[in-house]
């Protein structure tokens, strides 16, 4: 072999060793969407149509997104639960996204629909056709579909809870959503705002603790597969603010006297799972539109140091949050806050 061919052969053996290094890297490299808490018809953003939303869409379709997340509520709190409202308007929006698209349902899609100014409906049967109409298949929105495994069978129980894996994370979308998980606490059942009879109020307790228990049960789980794949990193979204941002003292903690203990359970496996974790935790929530990106677990004196909190923005602000994995840096997770021109 002449040394001219025995160069270029030690140069292509470079080259291949350089393209699959280029293409690992890719593999664990990719960037992802967060949005929720729009359109609101109260602030005036018109409807999933209008031009704010779609300069929202349009933004986000000019980036090169692996998938994007809604985090809840596709309407305001003040508006009619209808079939259209939170079905078949929510499809078009999320199937106008390039990118796959994952729905986690937010209260003002079904929690919150008992309210009169929403309708008055029954907010377990908003639940039943939220499961039957967006989440009736094993696929995401988008123009590009991304297959997802979903906690219970398509149309059915818990269909809402999904789990998918890219590049070194595990993502886990649940059924979180605010109005403190739904759980009524006694003595704020009837009031002249609602629908809701006490009868209503039972059977929403009961449907709190078994999605409570559904939801503990799917996130343990989603920790276990992340450790059995060596993962670098797990994405839990949901629509609730559990109060994070409220004072925890030593005298007077304000975030049980506000009536959040629905979250108490899912919050106390996160913190279980997460300490047991070796990689990085970014908890994703939606509900009180402030962005921020902080560690708010547990308090002061026990910070869990791999656990990463971002809030998403929220209408009248109808921006998105991009956010980068790469699984080699001991972070993983990176955040950009993308600003809508003219929103």
């Amino acid at each position: 072999m002449t040394k001219a061919l025995k160069l270029t052969g030690l140069l292509m053996l470079v080259l291949a060793a350089a393209f699959s290094a280029v293409m690992l890297a890719n593999r664990h490299t990719y960037s992802f969407a967060l949005w929720g808490d729009m359109p609101y018809a109260r602030n005036g953003d018109g409807a999933k149509g209008g031009e704010k939303m779609a300069r929202l869409v349009a933004s986000m379709n000019a980036v090169e997104l692996a998938f994007t997340v809604f985090d809840g509520d596709t309407k305001d709190g003040s508006s009619p639960c209808t079939d259209n409202a939170i079905g078949q308007e929510t499809m078009d929006l999320f199937n106008k996204i390039k990118a796959p698209t994952v729905y986690v349902p937010g209260d003002n899609e079904w929690a919150d629909c008992h309210r009169l100014n929403n309708g008055g409906y029954n907010a377990l049967e908003r639940l039943d056709y939220l499961r039957k109409t967006l989440f009736a298949d094993g696929f995401s929105f988008g123009q590009t579909k991304m297959p997802l495994h979903r906690q219970g069978p398509a149309r059915g129980l818990y269909a809402e809870n999904v789990r998918w894996l890219k590049g070194g994370v595990v993502f886990v979308g649940l059924n979180v959503p605010g109005s403190n998980n739904n759980k009524v606490h006694d003595g704020r059942c009837l009031n002249d705002k609602s629908a809701r009879t006490l009868a209503d109020c039972a059977a929403d307790n009961a449907e709190y603790l078994a999605r409570d228990a559904a939801n503990t049960a799917f996130l343990r789980e989603s920790f276990q597969i992340a450790k059995q794949q060596q993962a670098a990193g797990v994405a839990v979204v949901m629509q609730a603010d559990p109060g994070f941002d409220l004072p925890e003292t030593e005298a007077d903690n304000e975030r049980k006297k506000a009536g959040f203990d629905g979250y108490d359970n899912f919050l106390a496996a996160l913190v279980t799972e997460t300490t047991a974790f070796n990689g990085q935790v970014l908890l994703v929530h939606g509900d009180t539109h402030f962005y921020k990106v902080d560690k708010p677990l547990i308090d002061q004196a026990h910070l869990i140091k791999n656990l990463t909190r971002i809030e998403t923005f929220g209408s009248p602000n109808l921006h998105w949050v991009k956010v980068s994995v790469d699984i080699n840096n001991p972070d993983v997770f990176s955040f950009q806050p993308v600003f809508v021109q003219g929103n």
